[in-house]
């Protein structure tokens, strides 16, 4: 990967549990896992957890800006950490090739805060028409 093949970086956040209560009642997923702090320690986890869909949004919302939503064909993502109130989200989209006249790109998000730096959450691959 060089420098030219990045498409942008962008930082998101720090999220809020206001943010996260937003997209349950927006996504309609009320699991107390994303706002019941007792349910969350008692499940192992630190602290509640945000929505995936919410991180794949904030991923594929980032990547829509920069391409044109209209040109954004296949978005697959696979979620490989939690993410926690109080981090902040880094997105970036690396092109990673060419074919069948679409643009690949991968997509990483990485995760700061409390619960340590840059921990990998999410990949993605998209195809975008050129």
């Amino acid at each position: 990967m060089t420098k030219d093949d990045v498409l942008f970086s962008q930082t998101f956040g720090p999220l809020t549990r206001t943010d996260l209560v937003r997209y349950a009642g927006a996504g309609g997923d009320f699991n107390p896992i994303h706002h019941d702090e007792i349910f969350a320690r008692s499940a192992g986890y630190p602290s509640v957890i945000a929505h995936g869909l919410l991180t794949a949004g904030i991923a594929g919302g980032a990547l829509a800006e920069a391409v044109g939503p209209l040109r954004l064909r296949r978005f697959a993502v696979r979620y490989s950490g939690q993410v926690f109130p109080g981090d902040t989200l880094t997105v970036t989209a690396t092109e990673s090739g060419a074919h069948d006249a679409r643009v690949h790109y991968s997509i990483e998000v990485l995760a700061s805060g409390e619960a340590g730096s840059d921990r990998k959450v999410l990949s993605a691959e998209a195809e975008v028409d050129a």
